[in-house]
């Protein structure tokens, strides 16, 4: 019995794929060490000013306001102020030169901030070496002071994974430097301080960056949230005065249906033409309604069914303002002009805004007074509802709703070419005024 071994050889490029995640994590991280401190190092990222629109600012006067959008130059520039100061300290005439060493990586933070932390690196050790206090080192008063505004300004410019990358060189430049340099043995070292500090104002820097990343996702998911919520408002609106003139318009091209065929039987003896006009007269409308049905059938839910009664008119508003009566709304109705019957839509949309308009007042003004007004004139009709001020506005409770109702008022002035108004009265109340055109009798003949 011979045992036979079959060696499989791996295509190249597949070596990659087997690596352990601590490798490619490993990869990744050098690879982001490279890109934030080696390749942006030379970087022009010029500080910007101060916007006019914070809390604070938008307060101050406009020449005052002016002047403080440069805050964060005049913060970093006083800082470089405090490092020049303290790189006089025990120095014995070295100032001169410690103090450009010092202050030109504070300075540079404004223009290319990544640079501006080399630059405070490579200052470190000249310092050291210049300074007397070999009780600092290697830190020196002015070079502590500006390795930490460094590191603090350019965490705050830049995201927390350069500062971090940042507060770790530091760290290997303090081991080596403790290990193999300087007189630590006798005055000692002051690199846990500069550890622990820079370590406690980049943890803050980066809590802060976590922070306003945070709200700024937040705002924007609000935004498209309250986007969305008009959208959707809009196509519930849309979808469901699509059924109700869908229900219209259906009915009337069935009866004109049903009136062409029947038409022939009525007449004794009807000659051909009459018939076939008749017929086309069916066809069409037929035809318009499958079409019709076809294009508007896609609003209609699953589940949504026809009202079995009739959609209400403004005959039905009488009945209406009984209810919001038994529900506590003092409410009267005027009409004006010659009550004449309109259009189907047009009864049915007033019927709808009034409706809203009264259901509004008992929710945001309980107690209120209200008014309905009705103006047959001649080229539509008018609709005006106005209530008065809640007599007492502490009994309102905040209401959940989204501004549905007004939304969906001017969707229905708007499908039929319409105008409306609204908003608050000058006595506190709230005022829905709405024109609905009507074409005129002789417009239609012709």
């Amino acid at each position: 019995m011979t045992e036979t071994t079959h060696l499989q050889t791996m295509p190249p490029g597949d070596g990659a794929r087997t690596r352990s995640p601590e490798y490619r994590v490993a990869v990744d991280s050098l690879r982001g060490l490279r890109q934030d401190l080696f390749h942006n190092a030379f970087a022009y990222r010029p500080l910007p000013r101060r916007r006019t629109d914070g809390r604070i600012i938008r307060r101050l006067p406009a020449r005052l306001r002016e002047y403080a959008t440069w805050t964060p130059h005049a913060l970093i520039a006083t800082a470089a102020l405090i490092t020049l100061l303290l790189s006089g300290v025990d120095t014995d005439g070295e100032a001169l030169l410690v103090a450009p060493l010092t202050v030109l990586p504070v300075l540079l933070t404004m223009l290319r901030p990544v640079l501006a932390f080399w630059l405070s690196m490579a200052a470190t050790p000249v310092t050291g070496m210049i300074g007397s206090g070999w009780g600092d080192w290697p830190w020196q008063a002015g070079s502590f002071a500006c390795h930490l505004t460094v590191l603090t300004v350019v965490a705050i410019r830049t995201r927390p994974r350069t500062a971090g990358w940042m507060w770790a060189l530091t760290a290997l430049y303090a081991l080596i430097v403790d290990a193999g340099f300087g007189p630590t043995y006798y005055y000692g070292t002051n690199s846990g301080p500069m550890l622990v500090f820079s370590a406690m104002i980049l943890l803050c820097v980066t809590v802060w960056h976590i922070r306003r990343d945070a709200v700024q996702e937040v705002t924007a998911q609000q935004t498209v949230t309250a986007h969305e919520r008009s959208r959707r408002t809009l196509l519930e609106e849309r979808t469901t005065i699509a059924r109700e003139l869908h229900d219209v318009v259906a009915h009337h091209m069935s009866v004109v249906a049903i009136q062409a065929e029947a038409a022939p039987y009525r007449v004794e003896n009807p000659p051909p033409e009459l018939e076939k006009a008749f017929a086309t007269i069916r066809e069409n409308a037929v035809a318009a309604l499958t079409e019709l049905r076809r294009v508007l059938g896609v609003v209609r839910a699953e589940d949504y069914e026809a009202p079995d009664a009739p959609q209400p008119t403004l005959a039905d508003l009488d009945g209406l303002l009984a209810n919001v009566r038994e529900a506590g709304l003092n409410v009267d109705k005027a009409v004006t002009g010659a009550v004449r019957e309109l259009p189907q839509g047009v009864e049915l949309s007033a019927y709808r805004i009034a409706q809203e308009a009264l259901s509004n007042t008992l929710r945001h003004a309980p107690g209120a007074t209200a008014r309905v007004e009705i103006g047959y004139v001649l080229g539509g009709l008018g609709l005006r509802v106005v209530n008065g001020p809640p007599p007492n506005p502490s009994l309102i409770k905040p209401s959940p709703g989204a501004g549905h109702g007004i939304t969906g008022m001017r969707e229905r002035v708007s499908m039929l070419n319409g105008e409306m108004t609204a908003g608050r009265t000058d006595d506190g109340g709230y005022e829905v005024t709405v024109f609905l055109p009507v074409a005129l009798p002789d417009e239609d003949d012709a």
